[in-house]
């Protein structure tokens, strides 16, 4: 192994230090090396489409999600002629597209959102700064693709890495708060904040990790796909597939939240998200590959966007389970791992989740209901 730098570039150091205020880029098609060119924009312009019929109780909703492979259940549900169009009738539907789970966070707070597919640490800090009020998880969407990945030249083993510089999308994002409590367990020791210590932890926007990577100013990366096969495809090599870390290789990494105002106004038009949810999961579990086609040409038509290469696609897709129950006993783990870290308080998460919808329409599908909330339920 080479000998690790004491200190990284003052570009990385730069961006560390302000990791709390930069905006997470969770694998927008950006993050890829491929696609929009928009990497500055909170979220893309609303899309306003209907699938025709009567309208439910409310004549439009807002959902957003990320154009990334663990938000595919929403790339491909939410495209015209997707089943949660078809679930929606006339109900019209405007998709908002983010790149930050804190400006997602901040749209359904204020009212812009009404629902959003979003990864579980985002959803932890929103119902624990607004006290319990602000969002219900009513779903689960996927589990796993995120990886240790790295430089098999600086870093060829876990046992590797003292001294390696390793990144993560955000400052307490779900990979950064999974790479603290990993490199925690194993000894190490790193100060949560700045991200010194016996490994150096940078706070790298995920559109900035590969060419990073390329330059040599990191040796690896804590991230979800696509951007864990991205640096596969340049080199990297697979330390740590964070499924080995949990039972049954399961963990969230995408659930779909509700705010609870329109929740309590509005709950056939949640209703019929979820009921699409798990109909487009079910036919992606089905039909992988077509899945896989249309996930592609949904990236190639956004603005400014092209399609991954299979490289890429293939192994990120499939590293990916598309799933209805939101593991919330992963999601409580994830929670105690932050509070472990430093970068969460101890927080009440009771009534984060609100699964009676989502039972109500896996019984009506025939399909097993989701009895474990972790305790964390309505009451």
């Amino acid at each position: 192994m080479t000998a690790p730098r004491t200190s990284g570039p003052r570009r990385l150091r730069r961006s560390r230090a302000t990791a709390v205020v930069l905006p997470l880029l969770l694998t927008a098609v950006a993050a890829c090396g491929y696609g929009s060119d928009n990497d500055d924009e909170e979220s893309s312009p609303s899309n306003e489409e209907t699938a025709g019929g009567e309208a439910l109780s409310a004549d439009e909703v807002s959902i957003g999600y990320f154009a990334n492979i663990t938000h595919a259940t929403a790339v491909v549900g939410l495209q015209d002629g997707g089943l949660i169009r078809e679930q929606l009738g006339g109900t019209e539907v405007n998709t908002q597209i983010f790149n930050a789970g804190p400006s997602a966070i901040e749209a359904l707070n204020s009212g812009d959102l009404d629902l959003t597919f979003i990864g579980p640490n985002p959803a932890i800090n929103g119902f624990a700064q607004s006290g319990g009020e602000s969002l219900r998880v009513v779903s689960g969407a996927a589990s796993g693709g995120a990886s240790l990945v790295a430089n098999p030249e600086t870093v060829p083993s876990l046992d590797d890495l003292e001294g390696a510089r390793i990144a993560t999308p955000q400052l307490g994002n779900t990979q950064d708060v999974a790479l603290l409590n990993y490199l925690a367990e194993e000894g190490y020791e790193v100060n949560a904040q700045d991200g010194s210590g016996d490994v150096e932890v940078y706070r790298i926007p995920n559109a900035e990790i590969p060419a990073a990577f390329d330059n040599g100013d990191i040796d690896g990366a804590w991230v979800p796909e696509p951007t864990a096969a991205n640096l596969v495809s340049r080199g990297a090599e697979t330390l740590l597939d964070e499924g080995d870390l949990w039972d049954d290789g399961q963990f969230v990494v995408t659930h779909v939240i509700a705010s609870q105002d329109f929740l309590a106004e509005h709950e056939d038009v949640v209703e019929a998200v979820v009921r699409g949810v798990v109909r487009t999961n079910g036919w992606i579990n089905e039909n992988r590959d077509e899945a896989k086609e249309q996930f592609n040409a949904q990236l190639a038509a956004l603005p400014g966007g092209s399609e991954l290469p299979p490289e890429i696609l293939d192994p990120a897709f499939e590293n990916v389970e598309f799933l209805n129950d939101p593991l919330a006993t992963t999601l409580q783990t994830g929670a105690e791992h932050a509070v472990t870290a430093g970068l969460l308080d101890e927080t009440d998460l009771t009534g984060i989740y609100d699964l009676s919808i989502l039972n109500r329409v896996l019984a009506e599908e025939g399909l097993p209901e989701i009895t474990d909330d972790a305790g964390l339920g309505v009451e």
